[in-house]
């Protein structure tokens, strides 16, 4: 198995419960320098409360932190707890390079053939199956703007980020629609920095619970685009943006309105095609909040007019359509635009379609064109439920395809 987070973790479970023995039918292969997968990097100031939850690991239900605690330690001490727990067999920190499958038998493989799983540092593992749970931290995204290269401030990318602070009396554009993007800009807000908000489109404030039947929707959403081979769309693309006592805050203040659409970034600033910064109109960016979470409607029924952008630097731009581009000034821009699945390692396999996807079985974990490869923490396994749940999966149909277990399986 490749990966220690949420699906990892999760699969190594289930492989127990079905007598795989540790280190011996198994071993886990984590980059990582301790435990925790992805959240051990997050910012310390993503407190657990702002985490959305994480979902519990399998026969460990996580008791209740301090919701202030930032949710990179109370995710590394409740994994870590877990792999004690649980007598994981773990080899960290190992950087996996490639994956190749090799179809030639031998006497332990029979005709199904064996995976050759090779380190960063050399080191070989050889299985006849192989649990993928790389997620997706590794690989980050930043868009193509023009001029992107020709800004003179500073660019980073959620990766990058630390705290909010590192921002005060700067001017911050945030590009992107997710989550992420929410959380930055209400913290660099409260910090002192003047934000300006652009998404490709409206925000999509959802506008019902998200509860567990919310969850499957989403599932089936995203099986439906893997199981044909095309990428996955980004999270908020399936779920929407959940409409909460804060973010209603900061639409109402104007900090969660979305400037319109980024169309180029100049050296000093940014072009913007939308409402602009007076406090045009926007299509009620706001409704969804005020149905939600206003009694009555209370909250002057809806933001039909836009928060205007103070203290900001903005003006027409006169060679495109002065009526809707605009430019504004920035200092940053923060690049909360998502992350790709990291897979490179997997390039030898040719598993990827044309499009830059790879083609699922309807079970969600099996990949079609490599018998033997399964993908957990990818497409509709991408949240921590969803990871769980595929993390079982995958470790049944592992064990099957294993069965009986002799030589390792990753």
């Amino acid at each position: 198995m490749i990966g220690a987070g949420q699906a990892g973790l999760s699969a190594a479970g289930q492989l127990l419960r079905k007598r795989l023995r540790p280190n011996e039918d198994f071993v886990i292969l984590d980059a990582n320098d301790g435990p925790g997968g992805a959240w051990r990097h997050r910012w310390d100031a993503l407190t657990f409360d702002a985490a959305h939850g994480i979902h519990d690991l399998p026969g460990m239900p996580l008791d209740p932190p301090d919701p202030a605690e930032p949710a990179s330690r109370v995710v590394a001490r409740y994994y870590g707890s877990y792999e004690r727990e649980l007598g994981l067999p773990i080899v960290r920190p190992v950087r996996v390079e490639s994956v190749e499958h090799h179809t030639a038998p031998t006497e332990n493989d029979g005709k199904a053939g064996h995976f050759t799983v090779t380190g960063a540092d050399g080191r070989t593992w050889r299985a006849r199956t192989v649990i993928n749970a790389t997620g997706t931290w590794d690989s980050p995204y930043i868009p193509y703007y023009p001029g992107i290269a020709e800004f003179n401030g500073r660019q980073l990318h959620t990766r990058g980020y630390s705290s909010a602070a590192d921002f005060a009396g700067q001017r911050v554009l945030v590009v992107g629609g997710g989550t992420s993007a929410l959380q930055f800009l209400l913290q660099l807000d409260q910090a002192g920095a003047r934000t300006v908000w652009t998404t490709r489109r409206a925000p999509d404030w959802a506008d019902r619970f998200f509860d567990s039947s919310w969850g499957v929707d989403v599932e089936a959403s995203v099986s439906a685009r893997t199981t044909m081979g095309l990428p996955p769309l980004s999270v908020v693309a399936a779920t929407g943006l959940p409409v909460t006592e804060q973010y209603l805050a900061g639409l109402t203040s104007g900090v969660l309105i979305s400037r319109g659409p980024l169309r180029r970034i100049t050296p000093t600033g940014a072009v913007l095609d939308g409402p602009g910064p007076d406090g045009g109109a926007v299509p009620s960016q706001g409704h969804v909040a005020d149905a939600l979470l206003a009694p009555g409607g209370a909250a002057a029924g809806g933001l039909d007019r836009v928060p205007a952008l103070t203290g900001r630097a903005c003006t027409a731009v006169s060679t495109e359509d002065p009526l809707t581009t605009w430019e504004t000034e920035v200092d940053t821009i923060l690049w909360a635009t998502g992350f790709r699945a990291s897979m490179d390692h997997l390039s030898p396999l040719h598993v990827r379609e044309r499009g830059g996807g790879v083609m699922m079985l309807p079970d969600g974990v099996s990949v079609v064109k490599r018998p033997g490869l399964f993908l957990v923490g990818y497409g509709a396994s991408a949240s921590t439920i969803g990871a769980t749940r595929a993390g079982r999966r995958a470790a049944v149909q592992a064990a099957a395809a294993s069965h009986p277990p002799q030589s390792g399986h990753l």
